[in-house]
């Protein structure tokens, strides 16, 4: 039977079981197949891969195995030395949005505090999470590999922490966000845009002595929710603080 040699590298490792981890795999094989498919059979979803090198070539995702191929695959910031390169999916371009799945509800609120886009249901089904990721042009954070699998997904990465906080420190890296945050430009619960507004615009509905204690208020403009620098505020600002030196 044919066969083919597969190797990953770094960061893809978590996607195999333990025997196949940081070596060789030799993969046999009797049916015609793309590389990505036969990469994802393997367990490595095609959203986390950067660079395949077959035979010391940069291939496509199209590329169809051949009997005694010699198959490198590569993670995000791979420091490989070759030209050139085959782009497996256009470079994302402009400030990073996301979509994340019914598991990362506390991730997308924190992600929403640093300012970014960051649409979130904890009713979303899989193939709405694909569409839109796709759509919109979204990078897809889940916990569900199967669903990085999805041919529709080109901007997608599985959260490997599991602690909220960790998890925020985790996509500050792999995304490089920390140059890019703009501390709570948006609202947490909803994902709207957060403005300034002036105080007795507001006063009618806050709360019996906010107004005597606080100056500056903020307001979202979807779902209309008034914000001050209070008790919560200065929490959410030392965990901010505190992802920032971790990331």
């Amino acid at each position: 039977m044919p066969t083919a040699t597969f190797r990953f590298y770094d960061d893809l490792n978590f996607f195999l079981p333990r025997r196949h981890k940081d070596q060789a795999i030799q993969h046999e094989f009797d049916w015609k197949a793309s590389i990505k498919d036969m990469i994802e059979s393997l367990g490595v979803p095609h959203a986390e891969i950067e660079l395949i090198v077959v035979n010391g070539a940069s291939v496509d995702f199209e590329a169809i195995v051949q009997p005694d191929d010699q198959i490198e695959v590569y993670p995000f910031a791979a420091p490989v030395d070759l030209h050139p390169k085959v782009a497996l999916r256009p470079p994302y371009t402009g400030r990073p949005a996301f979509i994340l799945d019914q598991h990362l509800g506390r991730l997308a609120a924190y992600l929403r505090m640093m300012g970014f886009d960051t649409r979130y249901r904890n009713d979303y089904h899989d193939e709405e999470l694909a569409q839109v990721s796709h759509d919109e042009t979204r990078i897809l954070l889940t916990r569900d590999i199967g669903l990085l699998k999805r041919s529709l997904v080109i901007y997608g990465y599985y959260v490997r922490e599991t602690h909220r906080q960790k998890q925020l420190a985790e996509i500050t890296r792999r995304f490089t966000l920390r140059p890019l945050i703009e501390p709570f430009r948006r609202c947490m619960k909803c994902n709207g845009v957060v403005h300034e507004v002036d105080k007795a615009e507001v006063e009618d509905g806050l709360p019996h002595g906010t107004a005597s204690y606080y100056q500056d208020f903020h307001r979202c403009d979807s779902c209309g929710r008034v914000f001050w620098k209070g008790a919560h505020h200065e929490r959410m600002q030392a965990l901010l603080d505190e992802i920032i030196r971790q990331s």
